[in-house]
């Protein structure tokens, strides 16, 4: 997802009306936020500009479709994660508590995509979460422990970089 102050030629392009009706300018046509959220998924670059400004309205529609989806049935964060990210707002360590998030979700999902292209299975990810660990294909779980790995190391390092120790 990219909200540079001039978008790629290959970016589509959303235009965010003051009726709050949003237009896909790639194919003329109002789109709703539902389909934004499929763009996302199917990893079309994708910037929302206010139409008569011009101002970058990306990180706001796509904060809107995280609220509808929380709000939707089974919530990716809990209460407690949630009043901890708004607790780093204002702290010392917030510009580098979004990095150490967008990393490690950066990791988990490269790992996903590696599981994916290995097995020819996009949905490998979801059916070996099923899976008691003994019968993980050779390897997996040790992958999965290297990743948890990693994250605890960069944890460990940032919170070092503030006099916290575990």
């Amino acid at each position: 997802m990219t909200t540079t102050a001039h978008p790629a030629a290959t970016e589509r392009v959303i235009k965010k009306y003051p009726n709050r009706r949003l237009y896909d300018t790639s194919t003329s046509t109002y789109v709703t936020l539902a389909e934004v959220k499929q763009l996302v998924m199917q990893r079309e670059p994708v910037v929302v500009r206010d139409a008569k400004t011009g101002e970058d309205l990306t990180r706001s529609i796509l904060l809107q479709i995280i609220l509808e989806e929380e709000a939707a049935g089974a919530p990716m964060f809990s209460e407690a994660m949630l009043a901890n990210i708004i607790r780093f707002y204002g702290h010392a360590m917030q510009n580098h508590m979004g990095s150490y998030i967008e990393k490690n979700v950066q990791m988990f999902t490269d790992f996903q995509t590696k599981l994916a292209e290995q097995t020819g299975n996009p949905d490998a990810w979801a059916k070996m979460m099923q899976m008691p660990q003994a019968m993980l294909p050779a390897g997996y779980a040790e992958q999965m422990q290297k990743m948890q790995e990693q994250m605890r190391q960069q944890t460990e390092q940032m919170m070092g970089m503030f006099g916290f120790k575990r």
